[in-house]
């Protein structure tokens, strides 16, 4: 009986060998949760664990389970008892659209908040 069964799963087995890899989808089609994990993995690393000089004051707190469908990144200053942000990055939709505000933002450093969160948006990892 087992030679009997292997034979009849041979032929699944040739056939699910044979299937393509999934692709992934487009960027502009994916969802907000998706866009904000890839830009809270890219600031945790360039941004905080570096040690950047420009983030160095700053500690990260990730809000990516949002019942809002907003998720989100928060910057805050490190060591300090006020938790208002300075900064928020957050999506929403599908596909995904992406906004940037904060005390942050109207600082010399916004432009390359701006830059960095679209790149790792567009599915970019480096810093």
């Amino acid at each position: 009986m087992r030679p009997a069964l292997s034979l009849l799963l041979l032929p699944l087995l040739a056939l699910a060998s044979c299937q393509s890899e999934p692709k992934a989808p487009p960027a502009q089609g994916q969802s907000a949760l998706d866009v904000m994990e890839r830009v809270a993995v890219g600031a945790n690393n360039c941004w905080i664990k570096s040690g950047d000089p420009a983030f160095k004051a700053y500690s990260m707190a990730p809000e990516l389970n949002s019942f809002s469908g907003k998720p989100r990144i928060l910057l805050v200053r490190k060591g300090s008892s006020d938790i208002r942000p300075l900064l928020v990055v957050q999506a929403e939709g599908r596909p995904a659209r992406l906004a940037a505000f904060g005390p942050m933002m109207s600082e010399p450093v916004a432009a390359r908040i701006a830059a960095d969160v679209r790149r790792w948006s567009g599915g970019a990892k480096g810093c």
